[in-house]
C-alpha cells in the first residue's frame, strides 16, 4: 500500500510539470521557492490525511449504524454511481465553502489556514500545501456527511479519484480556457484569484470545486482573463515545514494589517 502517496505523486509530476511548462499562466521555475518543503507537506501529510479520514469514516459509520436508518441507506448507496458521485461533490463542496469561509473569517482560524496561503509561487504541489489542523478539520466537515448517509464505496471512491485530480488542476500555473463550464466547475484561474496577495481578492471564491456557491452566497470573484500580481501573505510565515506546522501556535503580539483586514472584511 503506497501511504506516503509516493507513486501518486510520480504520476502526478510526469503530467503536471511538462504541461505548465508548455502552457503556463505566468513563468516559473520547476525548482521553484518553496519546493522541497511542499515534498515534506505531500509526504507527511498524505499519511496524516489517510489516517484522519480513516478514524473519521469508522466512527460515522459506527454512529450511523445506530441513528440512521437502513433503509435510508440502501436507498442512498442503491442509487447510480454517477448520481451519488454528484451528490457527493455538492454535499462535499457545501461543507468545503462553509469550513473555507470560516477559515478566513476567524481570525484563530486563520493563523492556520495563513500557512496553505503563504504559497507565493503557485502550481500544482500547491494543492498538498496545508496545516494537518487546516486539512484534517476540512475534511472532517465535509465527508462526515458522506460516510454518514451510506454513499456506496464505488461512488467515494471515483468522487476521491475526481478530487483528487481536480484540487492539483486547480492550484497549478496552467492557463486552461474552461469557457462556459467556468460557472460550473472550479477553474485555476478561479482559484488563483482566491490565493491572489490583492485587496480586491481577499475572501472571495471559497468553494473547491462548484463556483456557483460562491455565486449563491455572494463570494464570487470575477476576474475575467486578468492574472494576480502575486501570491502569499504579508505575514511572517517561516520557510521551514515544521516552522509551518509550529507558526499558528506560537503568540503573535502584532498581526500584519492585511491579516486583519482579511478576517474583519
Amino acid at each position: 500500500m503506497d501511504i506516503f502517496g509516493i507513486k501518486a505523486l510520480l504520476i502526478s509530476a510526469l503530467i503536471f510539470i511538462p504541461f505548465e511548462h508548455l502552457f503556463h499562466e505566468r513563468p516559473q521555475k520547476t525548482f521553484r521557492k518553496g519546493l522541497g518543503v511542499d515534498l515534506i507537506y505531500v509526504l507527511f501529510n498524505g499519511f496524516i490525511i489517510k489516517v484522519a479520514i480513516v478514524l473519521i469514516a469508522a466512527y460515522t459509520l459506527d454512529v450511523a449504524a445506530i441513528v440512521v436508518p437502513q433503509s435510508m441507506m440502501r436507498a442512498v448507496g442503491g442509487q447510480p454511481v454517477w448520481l451519488q458521485v454528484a451528490e457527493i461533490i455538492l454535499i462535499t463542496d457545501i461543507g468545503v465553502y462553509w469550513a473555507h469561509r470560516a477559515f478566513h473569517k476567524i481570525p484563530a482560524l486563520w493563523r492556520f489556514h495563513a500557512v496553505h496561503h503563504g504559497i507565493e509561487e503557485l502550481d500544482w504541489l500547491g494543492a498538498f500545501h496545508s496545516h494537518p489542523v487546516d486539512a484534517i478539520a476540512t475534511k472532517a466537515i465535509s465527508l462526515t456527511p458522506i460516510f454518514f448517509l451510506g454513499f456506496s464505496e464505488a461512488s467515494i471512491a471515483a468522487f476521491s479519484v475526481i478530487y483528487f485530480w481536480h484540487t492539483l488542476l486547480v492550484h497549478s500555473n496552467l492557463r486552461v480556457p474552461f469557457g462556459p463550464l467556468k460557472w460550473l466547475i472550479a477553474s485555476p484561474q478561479f482559484h488563483r484569484w482566491h490565493h491572489a496577495n490583492q485587496r480586491e481578492a481577499y475572501d472571495k471564491n471559497f468553494a473547491g470545486q462548484l463556483p456557483l456557491l460562491d455565486m449563491v452566497f455572494g463570494t464570487y470573484n470575477a476576474t475575467g482573463n486578468k492574472v494576480p500580481e502575486k501570491y502569499g501573505v504579508d505575514d511572517p510565515i517561516p520557510s521551514s515545514y515544521f516552522g509551518q506546522v509550529g507558526y499558528p501556535l506560537v503568540p503573535s503580539s502584532k498581526r500584519s494589517k492585511r491579516s486583519v483586514a482579511r478576517t474583519e472584511a
